[in-house]
């Protein structure tokens, strides 16, 4: 379940008659409103503080489309409004297609589906360290074993976030060393940072999720993923197609 709730998005209503327009001008509305000068559908810059949004925001939708003569349907371009529901909590996207083809969908990360790319550095999460949720297995050779451990833990325990909790395991066996982190409260940035230091070349191999603590929107979690050493960002698709 997802908080902040709210609407944004525009849906481009292509070319219409000036009749047409000032029709959809005229459509009464809490959520949504007719911007002419475009010819879309927009949010209203005032948004209601409370639910149940998503009827709401969907029926003013489905209002102002039946105002367009079904003969200037192809002419409709399209485009997404995203809902963050109050009463709910959830992620629902509503996708108008070319030719006033509506469809709701509900919020399904998918990191499988994900598209991966290399890693940019701390931008490359809008989580706020403080209340990232580290979750996931990394491994990785190192010089000292032990000294390198040692650093990972002493990371964990002293990271002044605002969620004291998780877990961080350490295993060594001979030269290698593995992490398991569980819930572990930690800037995962300064983390990446720290296993490609105490790491060895190319044998950093694992992945770990980021997530918040409480209740966040879907498209700010991460996948870290090492292959070769090297660190990839890999983001969730939220709108998996079968």
């Amino acid at each position: 379940m997802y908080p902040d709730h709210g609407c944004r998005g525009e849906i481009s209503l292509g070319e219409l008659p000036a009749e047409v327009a000032e029709q959809l001008s005229r459509v009464p509305g809490v959520w949504l409103e007719f911007e002419p000068t475009q010819s879309c559908i927009v949010v209203r810059h005032a948004q209601p503080s409370s639910g149940p949004d998503l009827p709401l925001i969907t029926g003013e939708l489905v209002q102002l489309l039946s105002v367009i003569p079904t003969d200037l349907h192809a002419s409709i371009e399209g485009g997404d409004l995203y809902v963050h529901t109050h009463d709910t909590q959830q992620y629902v996207r509503l996708q108008v297609k070319a030719g006033a083809i509506l469809q709701l969908q509900w919020a399904s990360p998918d990191f499988a589906r994900g598209k991966r790319s290399s890693y940019r550095g701390r931008g490359e999460t809008i989580i706020d360290p403080c209340v990232q949720k580290l979750d996931g297995e990394v491994e990785f050779s190192a010089a000292d074993p032990d000294q390198a451990a040692a650093r990972i833990l002493d990371l964990a325990e002293s990271f002044e976030g605002l969620y004291p909790a998780g877990v961080c395991e350490t295993q060594i066996d001979g030269g290698q060393v593995r992490i398991k982190m569980r819930g572990l409260n930690l800037d995962s940035h300064i983390l990446i940072e720290t296993l490609e230091d105490v790491s060895e070349e190319k044998t950093l191999d694992g992945a770990f999720t980021i997530s918040a603590f409480g209740e966040a929107l879907p498209d700010g979690e991460l996948r870290i993923v090492f292959e070769n050493g090297q660190p990839f960002a890999q983001h969730p698709d939220l709108w998996p197609t079968t």
